[in-house]
C-alpha cells in the first residue's frame, strides 16, 4: 500500500511536469515500463531513483524530498505478517497489507464470523476446518495472525469496521456450542465500541443483492488511492478497484445494510440467540 501511495504521488508530478515515462526512465537507467510499474506500486523502489526522480519532477527543496524519500525506505520494509509467510500465501499478504493501511473497512459474511471479530476458540475452530491437515503449531500461528490483525481495531486511532453478517453466521454452532456462546458475548462487546458497527441480515430477509458471497471493501484516508473489493476464494483472491467494480459492491452493501437489523438491535438479537443456546 505504501508503494501504490508513494506510486501515485510519483505520478502525479511527472504529469505536472509534462515528462514521459520514456523520459523518466531515462533518468533513472531504466525503461519506461519500469516507471509504470513504480507508479502502479507493483515493484520495490530503491531510495536512489526516487532522489533523481524527484530532482527531475522540479522538488529540489530538502523540506519537500524528505517526506517522500521517508515514505521510499518505508515501502521496502516488511510488514509484521512477514514473519508468517510459510504458512499465508501470497494473495493473502497483499490483503494483509491492505487491511493495515485501511481507514474503514465494510465486510459481508454469511459462513463465518469475520476474522476481525472472531474470539480465539472460534477462531482456532474456523483453522482446524479449513486446514485439517495442519499441525498445532500452525494452528496456533495462524491465530496469531488473526490475533495481531484485530489489535489494531482497538488501539488509539482504531479504523472504522462496519461488519453485516448472515443470521446463519451466529446460529451455526462452530467449535461447539460453549465456543460459540463466548462469541457471541465477544460480538455484543465489540458491536458496543465507537468505531465498530455489526448488523445481522435475518433469515426473514428473503434473498438479497450479496447473495453471490462474501465480499470486503477498504477505503484508505489517502484521496488518491481508490477504494478496493477483496473477494476470497479457497485458494486465490480477486482485488478489484476499477469505479464500476467498487460501485457495484457498494449498491450491494448500502442494500444489505437497509435489509438487515438497524444496529441498535443487535444486542437485543444477539441476546436472543445467547438464550437459545
Amino acid at each position: 500500500m505504501l508503494r501504490i501511495l508513494l506510486g501515485s504521488q510519483l505520478r502525479r508530478l511527472r504529469e505536472a511536469q509534462g515528462i514521459s515515462t520514456e523520459q523518466a526512465g531515462y533518468e533513472i537507467r531504466g525503461s519506461h515500463s519500469k516507471i509504470s510499474r513504480m507508479e502502479l506500486g507493483r515493484v520495490g523502489f530503491k531510495e536512489r531513483d526516487v532522489s533523481d526522480l524527484l530532482t527531475l519532477y522540479g522538488v529540489t527543496d530538502a523540506v519537500e524530498r524528505a517526506p517522500l524519500l521517508e515514505l521510499a525506505r518505508e515501502a521496502n520494509t516488511p510488514g509484521w505478517w512477514h514473519r508468517y509467510g510459510d504458512i499465508l500465501p501470497t494473495w493473502f499478504e497483499v490483503y494483509l497489507g491492505l487491511e493495515e493501511a485501511a481507514s474503514l473497512l465494510r465486510t459481508y459474511e454469511l459462513q463465518f464470523v469475520p476474522g476481525l471479530l472472531q474470539t480465539e476458540e472460534y477462531a482456532r475452530a474456523v483453522v482446524r476446518l479449513g486446514f485439517s491437515d495442519a499441525s498445532e503449531e500452525e494452528v496456533e500461528r495462524r491465530v496469531q495472525v488473526r490475533r495481531t490483525r484485530q489489535e489494531r481495531f482497538t488501539a488509539p486511532g482504531a479504523p472504522t469496521l462496519w461488519a453485516v453478517v448472515d443470521e446463519a453466521v451466529v446460529r451455526r454452532p462452530l467449535g461447539g456450542r460453549d465456543v460459540m456462546r463466548r462469541q457471541i458475548e465477544h460480538l455484543v462487546e465489540m458491536s458496543e465500541l465507537p468505531n465498530v458497527t455489526l448488523q445481522i441480515v435475518p433469515f426473514g430477509a428473503g434473498g438479497h443483492a450479496a447473495a453471490g458471497g462474501p465480499f470486503t471493501i477498504l477505503r484508505f484516508a489517502e484521496p488518491a488511492l481508490s477504494d478496493v473489493v477483496y473477494l476470497e476464494q479457497l485458494t486465490s483472491a480477486l482485488y478489484l478497484d476499477k469505479p464500476t467494480d467498487v460501485d457495484t459492491y457498494m449498491r450491494a452493501m448500502n442494500n444489505l445494510c437497509i435489509t438487515a437489523g438497524r444496529p441498535d438491535t443487535t444486542t437485543s438479537f444477539l441476546e436472543g440467540v445467547l438464550k437459545e443456546l
